[in-house]
């Protein structure tokens, strides 16, 4: 079992992964260089690797999926008014606080799908905005997958690739978890990344490393990508030994993120049997939950799972997002649906009545 400090469970999400005592025997081992020259083989070999997974020609090591992000779209942007076409639910608009307006004078324009799951192509003709009067004009499509742990159909991409190039758009993927839609589906790395000119792909997420983002573009990509990511502070030096962890990560946990599904998809086909909602389709690991027909309140369920060792958001409504991790065993589905079940049990003697409407629109978190 992976090592936890404190011995409780974290399911609020997939960032909440610790560093293990095996990471920092590998640190140890890293090269030393200095990363802003580009001299630390660590972090090169590192690049390398990313970039060849996702079937691109470079990669830059950065420090957070905000950064990688933010390089990839003001890399692709140059002069405004221009705009950034979005799914209303993804990182990129409700997130990154503001950095596409900051720092690439870019306006967002978000898209709700019209089939409440992922991004068509004919939402993205419908919502191009191409009167150069009035109106920033679409200069990049911005697509996230997952987004709140759905995976976005390949076909789906490739028909909105043909479009934006018949356009002369570009695209950029906010593949912060791309590798779970990879282990799910069997899609290999490079089948998505082949129709996107910059990638970026978290490493501190569910794959575990502690601290890290990669992009992944073209080569002239990238060299305006580091040159930029030096102007925003981002430069860092000796961070080969961050490099290798991720690097073990990649290769150890990666691999185990499809049993991370189905433990997600185990414990939402019990929160169902007690006759709780799931408010999004449970995917890979994340798993979007509505507590009122069982009169049960998240904070309720969010207190009797801290007795027990495990930590779930709260919110002082019915509804909550849990997030699987390689670090999360199976004993805790067992756990939560133990506790859900008691509450449930005793809930059927309460006769105080519940006042909850359901939200329409709800925009689910995808931090």
């Amino acid at each position: 079992m992976p090592h936890q400090r404190n011995r409780f469970y974290d399911i609020t999400s997939d960032t909440a992964t610790e560093p293990t005592d095996d990471m920092f025997g590998i640190m140890k081992t890293a090269s030393r260089g200095d990363d802003v020259f580009g001299d630390d083989s660590s972090v090169n070999a590192l690049e390398a690797h990313v970039a060849q997974l996702l079937g691109q020609e470079s990669a830059l090591f950065c420090v957070s999926g905000c950064m990688t992000n933010q390089l990839g779209l003001r890399t692709l942007l140059e002069q405004p008014p221009h705009s950034v076409l979005v799914d209303a639910r993804s990182h990129i608009f409700n997130y990154e606080c503001g950095g596409l307006a900051y720092h690439s004078q870019a306006s967002a324009s978000p898209v709700v799908p019209h089939n409440g799951h992922h991004i068509t192509v004919q939402d993205v003709e419908s919502n191009l905005i191409t009167d150069t009067i009035c109106s920033p004009v679409t200069k990049v499509v911005a697509l996230e997958n997952t987004l709140n742990g759905s995976i976005m159909p390949l076909d789906e991409i490739r028909r909105i690739r043909e479009f934006t190039l018949s356009q002369g758009l570009k695209m950029h993927l906010d593949g912060a978890r791309l590798w779970n839609a990879s282990e799910e589906t069997g899609v290999p790395l490079h089948e998505y990344g082949q129709y996107f000119d910059t990638i970026s792909v978290c490493l501190s997420k569910g794959v575990g490393a502690p601290i890290g983002s990669i992009l992944a573009g073209s080569r002239q990509n990238i060299i305006r990508a580091r040159h930029i990511r030096k102007l925003m502070g981002g430069g860092w030096r000796q961070a080969g030994f961050l490099a290798m962890t991720a690097r073990h990560c990649i290769d150890k946990v990666v691999p185990t993120m499809k049993q991370t599904h189905l433990l997600t998809r185990r414990l939402a086909t019990g929160l169902k049997a007690l006759g709780m909602e799931l408010t999004y389709p449970c995917e890979t690991n994340m798993l979007f939950l509505n507590t009122a027909p069982t009169g049960i309140t998240v904070n309720a369920l969010a207190a009797a799972l801290e007795k027990c060792g495990i930590i779930m958001s709260k919110d002082s409504g019915y509804e909550v997002r849990i997030v699987f991790h390689y670090q999360i065993p199976e004993h805790v589905v067992d756990t939560v649906i133990s506790v859900a079940s008691e509450l449930v049990e005793k809930r059927k003697f309460d006769p105080t009545p519940i006042n909850y409407v359901r939200p329409t629109g709800t925009i689910y978190p995808t931090k």
